[in-house]
C-alpha cells in the first residue's frame, strides 16, 4: 500500500469573516512624499497622525540659540521710556497750538472785513417797468462799441411777467415793417425825425441802407434800460438777480456809468462792469461763452490806453452755464476798495484796493499815443480812487456783436472783422448760422428778477 504526504495550507482570513478569497481591506495611512502620483496631485505636509490616526498639534518653534528657561516677550515694553512722556506732550501741545494760531488768524481776517452801514435806495422786482426808476436809451449807433443792434422801447424788446424783466433781441424784419430788401438798400432810418432818439449825433440816430456801400439798417433790435438821472450811488452796493441769454454773439451786460463826465469822455470818468457774458456755447467759445462771467473797471486818459486789463476778472463754471438758473451779480464799492461777486461776497470775480493813484497803477506816464505824452485828468483830486469817486448809475442791456474786440477775432467762427467797414452786413449775411443758436422766446434774452441798490452810510 502506497503512502502520500499531506500538506496543510492555512486558510486566508477575510475581514468580513465570510469569504476566504475576498480581497483584504487596505490599512489607511497618511500620504507620504513617495505617494505623490504623476498626475500632480498635491501632498499634505502637515504633522503626521499618531497611532490612533488623529492629527497631532503643531509644535511651537523654539530657537536653538536660547538657553532653556523662562523668557519675557518684548522686555522693553514692560517699562516706559522716560522720553515717551515728553514726545506725547510735544505732539499734543503742537496740535493745540496750531489750532489756536489758526483760530486767531481766522478771527483777525474776519475782524478786518469792513462792514459799512447802507441805505436801500432802490428795490425793484419788476412787476412793471417803473418809469420813475428806469429810462430807455434809444439809438442805433453802437454805443461806442460798434454793436449791431438798434435799441428801442418796443414791448417786444423789453417787457415784464411773473419771472421779472425780459430784455429780448428780435430780428428787425420780424418786429417792424422793414423788409429784407429795404434793410439792405435804399431805406432811411431816422430816429431823430421819429422823436425817439435819446442821444445826439447823426450816426447814432439815423442811417441809409446802401447795397453798393455795404451799409445796412441794424439787423437786430434790442433794449437798454438805465437809472440815469433817477438813481445813482457814490460808494455802496448793487445786487442784480438775473439769468443770462443764450445765442451766438449776444452780449448781455449789467454795468454802471458815471452820471456826469466829471473827468472827461470815456474812459476818463470810468466804467464799472458788474457782470458781462457772451451767449455763445462754452465749447464753441473757449475763451469764455455763456459759462463765463466777466467783471472789469475801465479807466484811462484815452481809449487807446484803457487800463481795464489791470482791473478785471473772469469766473467760469463747469457742466452748466449762466443761462440755466438765476444768480446774484453784485458789486461792493467804497472809498478804499471795490469788488464784484457772484451769489455771495465769498465768490469774488475781482477785487481792487485803492491803495495807489490810478494814474500810477496804469503806468500812463511811461506811455505815448501818437508820439505825444498823456495828460493826467485826475491830477487835481489827490485821491487814489479817482475816477471812481463820483455818482454812477445802473444799466441793463443785451447788445449784439460789436467791433471793439469783446468778441475776439477768429474764435467761434466769428463771421465779421472788427476793422471791416461792412461788419454789420457780414454779420447779417451769416444769419443762417447764428439764428438757430438763439433760444426761443425769452431764452434769448436777459431775464432780471430783481434789482437792489444801496448807498453807503445811514439813511
Amino acid at each position: 500500500m502506497s503512502s502520500r504526504t499531506s500538506v496543510h495550507t492555512p486558510a486566508i482570513q477575510s475581514n468580513s469573516g465570510t469569504n476566504p478569497f475576498s480581497t483584504p481591506l487596505r490599512h489607511s495611512r497618511a500620504p507620504s512624499v513617495s505617494d505623490q502620483s504623476a498626475s500632480g496631485r498635491g501632498v499634505s505636509y502637515g504633522p503626521p497622525p499618531d497611532v490612533n490616526g488623529s492629527q497631532q498639534p503643531r509644535r511651537r518653534f523654539k530657537s536653538a540659540r536660547l538657553v532653556p528657561g523662562e523668557y519675557d516677550e518684548k522686555p522693553w515694553a514692560l517699562s516706559k521710556h522716560p522720553k515717551l512722556k515728553w514726545e506725547k506732550t510735544i505732539f499734543y501741545g503742537s496740535v493745540v497750538l496750531g489750532v489756536a494760531i489758526g483760530a486767531f488768524i481766522c478771527y483777525r481776517a474776519f475782524a478786518s472785513v469792513t462792514n459799512h452801514s447802507y441805505c436801500l435806495i432802490l428795490e425793484d422786482d419788476f412787476s412793471t417797468i417803473n418809469k420813475d426808476v428806469w429810462q430807455y436809451e434809444i439809438q442805433r449807433g453802437g454805443f461806442g462799441s460798434g454793436t449791431f443792434e438798434w435799441t428801442t422801447d418796443d414791448p417786444k424788446n423789453a417787457y415784464t411777467d411773473a419771472d421779472g424783466l425780459h430784455i429780448v433781441p428780435t430780428l428787425t424784419t420780424e418786429s417792424t415793417d422793414i423788409t429784407r430788401d429795404q434793410l439792405i438798400d435804399n431805406y432811411v432810418l431816422n430816429l431823430t425825425t421819429d422823436g425817439t432818439c435819446t442821444t445826439k449825433g447823426i450816426d447814432n440816430c439815423s442811417i441809409r441802407s446802401n447795397k453798393t456801400a455795404g451799409t445796412i439798417v441794424n439787423p437786430v433790435r434790442s433794449a437798454r434800460l438805465s437809472t440815469k438821472g433817477k438813481k445813482t450811488i457814490t460808494f455802496g452796493k448793487v445786487e442784480v438777480v438775473a439769468k443770462m441769454p443764450q445765442g451766438d454773439w449776444l452780449w448781455p451786460a449789467i454795468w454802471m456809468m458815471p452820471e456826469n463826465d466829471t473827468y472827461g469822455e470815456w474812459p476818463r470818468s470810468g466804467e464799472i462792469d458788474i457782470a458781462e457774458s457772451r451767449g455763445n456755447a462754452g465749447d464753441n467759445y473757449t475763451s469764455g461763452g455763456r459759462d463765463s462771467i466777466i467783471s472789469a473797471l475801465h479807466w484811462g486818459p484815452l481809449p487807446e490806453v484803457d487800463g481795464f486789463y489791470k482791473t478785471s476778472g473772469q469766473h467760469q463754471v463747469r457742466r452748466t452755464d449762466y443761462t440755466e438758473a438765476f444768480h446774484t451779480f453784485g458789486v461792493e464799492w467804497s472809498e478804499d476798495y471795490l469788488f464784484t461777486y457772484i451769489d455771495s461776497r465769498l465768490l469774488q470775480v475781482f477785487f481792487l484796493k485803492f491803495n495807489k493813484l490810478m494814474w500810477n497803477r496804469g503806468g500812463f506816464s511811461e506811455k505815448l499815443v501818437n508820439d505825444s505824452a498823456l495828460y493826467n485828468p485826475w491830477a487835481n483830486t489827490g485821491r487814489s480812487n479817482t475816477p471812481f469817486d463820483q455818482p454812477f448809475y445802473l444799466i441793463l442791456n443785451v447788445a449784439v456783436g460789436g467791433t471793439n474786440g469783446f468778441f475776439n477775432e477768429g474764435i467761434g467762427n466769428k463771421p465779421w472783422g472788427n476793422e471791416s467797414p461792412t461788419a454789420p452786413k457780414e454779420f447779417f449775411d451769416s444769419m443762417t448760422n447764428w439764428l438757430p443758436t438763439w433760444g426761443e422766446g425769452d431764452k434769448r434774452g436777459l431775464t432780471v428778477k430783481s434789482v437792489k441798490m444801496w448807498s453807503q452810510g445811514a439813511c
